[in-house]
């Protein structure tokens, strides 16, 4: 089972259940699903089941990171120009 990224207003992962799981979460809190159900971790890493037919009315698959984005090793390098407080302030 592989991490997908999917949008809605936040950014969050998730991988479809292909069996039952149950876990209990950081905060003692149990979380169970069913085949087709996805597993879906937010930015602070925090994981929580969302039934299919929610989780499908309301994420938006995106692009694997790498189809979005071009890898570093061909990226252009970005200067930066400083500015003293000085210069910022005028």
């Amino acid at each position: 089972m592989e991490w997908n990224t999917y949008r809605t207003r936040f950014l969050v992962k998730a991988k479809q259940l292909a069996q039952p799981l149950t876990f209990i979460d950081r905060l003692g809190r149990e979380h169970s699903g069913q085949a087709g159900d996805y597993l879906v971790e937010w930015s602070d890493g925090s994981r929580r089941v969302a039934p299919r037919c929610i989780f499908e009315d309301i994420y938006v698959a995106m692009e694997p990171a790498e189809h979005i984005w071009p890898s570093e090793s061909r990226e252009t390098p970005v200067r930066r120009r400083v500015v003293s407080r000085t210069q910022a302030s005028a």
